[in-house]
Parts: C-alpha cells; structure tokens; sequence
C-alpha cells in the first residue's frame, strides 16, 4: 500500500486536502497554527473500472482495490529540524512515506493567518526543503560516525557507503535534496537504506481560492 505524508508549514491547508481526500471530517481543521498536533491517518480505496471486467472473467464477487493510506503531518515550522514547533517528531512520520505532498498556500486573506505573516509559496517551499535537508543532513552525519568506525575494518560496504556520504553531505550542506546527487546503480541502492527525507518523490498541491480556480493566470502566486 502507497504511503502519502501531507506536509507543509502550519495553517496551509493540509488537514483541509486530508478531509477532502479521506472523505471524512474527523480531523480538526482551524484557522489557527498546530490546530493539529498529533497525525492523522486515512485510508483511500482507488477507483479502477478494470477491476470490476476482471471480476466476472475470474468469476468472483470479491473485489478488493488498491489503497493509498494519506498521513496528515502537523505543520512544520523553520527549525522544525532543531526541535522548533511540534519538533522534529513529526519528522519520522515523513520519513515512513512512499511519497510527499507538499501544501503551498497560493491566496490572499486578511481571515487566515499565515505562520510567516505573508503569502509566499516559492518561500514557503524553500523553507520546507530547507528543514528535511537539514534533517538529512543530521541523520547523515550520524551514520557517518557509525560507518567510519566499521570501514576501519575494513568493511567494503561500509567504505562504499562513506563514499556516498561523502557525496550527499556538501548538496544537503546547500539545502539540495539529496535525490539531486548523480549517483550509480550501486549508490542508489545503498542510498534507499538511508531512508533520507529529501529522496521522496514530491507532489505540490496549491492551494488556491475559488476566484484562481476560475482564472488560473490571474494569479500572482501561481
């Protein structure tokens, strides 16, 4: 089953697209940052019209369709990494996903309040790719000391590995994603054990009001 963390900063929207995705209302959504402070979690059968020709060709009436399980992250914030916000607890709720979708609020209201006091969604996604590279960063840095220690060893997983890290630090340094490093097919193996944040694929979901709905190119912020 695929696995969707929502994230973005506080107050954006994600528990909004959670609802509207999961069809329920079950998850608080507030104009007021951290409305949510604990991870909510959906489950979302996919509709496939091929499943039902499959059924009578098989001859069953059992019809049991793909799932996407969505995790509503509470908002992140800058320095979420170092423990700002919520912390960086919710962190690991990312790092648990297939896949990322990123909440950018793109309209203008004096009614909802945005964490940074402005409507800036090019910012907004800097500051988010910020924060998962400096989580990836310290997690990298972590699993150097470790792997240092058994590539004095002489252990040529763990001295192909430190060559990796070698090449991911400096991008992370310069808030890259890590998923922007030229690597080999044996370095891509080795980085899927690293589980970093910022090789998920990445989704951005505008969100917009209903005036931009009609008229996409009157928008400033699209």
């Amino acid at each position: 089953m695929l696995r969707a963390g929502i994230v973005g900063l506080a107050n954006v929207g994600k528990t909004t697209l959670f609802n509207a995705l999961t069809a329920q209302m079950a998850a608080l959504a507030a104009n007021y940052p951290f409305a949510s402070s604990k991870s909510n979690v959906g489950v979302v059968p996919v509709p496939d019209e091929r499943l039902e020709p499959l059924a009578k060709l098989v001859k069953t009436n059992v019809i049991i369709p793909a799932t996407v399980e969505f995790i509503d992250i509470p908002g992140l914030v800058r320095g979420s990494s170092k423990g700002e916000g919520l912390g960086n607890q919710f962190l690991a709720n990312i790092r648990e996903s297939d896949t990322v979708v990123q909440v950018v609020r793109c309209f203008e209201s004096e009614e909802v309040v945005h964490v940074e006091g402005s409507v800036n969604p090019r910012r907004d996604i800097e500051t988010i790719q910020i924060e998962l590279a400096l989580a990836d960063l310290a997690s990298v840095e972590r699993r150097r000391e470790r792997t240092q220690k058994v590539a004095k060893g002489g252990d040529k997983k763990a001295r192909a590995e430190l060559e990796l890290l070698d090449k991911l630090q400096p991008a992370l340094e310069e808030f890259r994603p890590a998923s922007s490093v030229a690597l080999d097919d044996d370095e891509q193996r080795l980085l899927r054990e690293l589980f970093l944040l910022t090789t998920k694929p990445t989704i951005y979901a505008a969100n917009v009001d209903e005036a931009t709905l009609a008229d996409p190119d009157a928008s400033a912020h699209l």
